[in-house]
């Protein structure tokens, strides 16, 4: 019996490095974020941490964590390869929830609009408090 001939891209049809499809789906900008990211246990495939080298097969849920908060993904097809966003849509399926209104903007603690000048002490103190949360 011979072996199935080998694909150019790696990728056999039954599971890929998450740390690969990662960035195919483009939830990171390059390969050693993401492996940098399933290493500090920000990545989880269906509910358990997740290795730079596991294996991830159609169907499991994908979740990261990230600065802006939880991203759930479903693995609807395999990619190692990084593509265009209107292709990496089509290998995931999001299953995040909404966010909520009355979630605090912990992100936008620093932004300021344009022309509103110099922040005041008060304004300061006010961010430093949302960041020590």
């Amino acid at each position: 019996m011979q072996a199935p001939p080998a694909d150019p891209e790696g990728d056999t049809g039954a599971s890929v490095r998450v740390d690969r499809w990662l960035l195919a789906v483009r939830a990171f900008k390059t390969r050693p974020l993401a492996q940098a990211a399933c290493r500090s246990g920000k990545v989880s495939i269906d509910g358990r941490t997740a290795a730079p080298d596991r294996p991830v097969h159609r169907s499991e849920l994908v979740a990261i964590r990230t600065p802006l908060g939880e991203r759930r993904l479903r693995v609807v097809e395999l990619g190692v390869r990084r593509v265009s966003p209107a292709e990496a849509r089509l290998l995931y399926s999001d299953e995040t929830p909404p966010a909520t209104a009355t979630a605090p903007a912990e992100h936008l603690a620093g932004l300021r609009e344009r022309g509103a000048g110099r922040p005041t002490k008060r304004d300061r103190r006010a961010t430093d408090r949302l960041r020590e949360r």
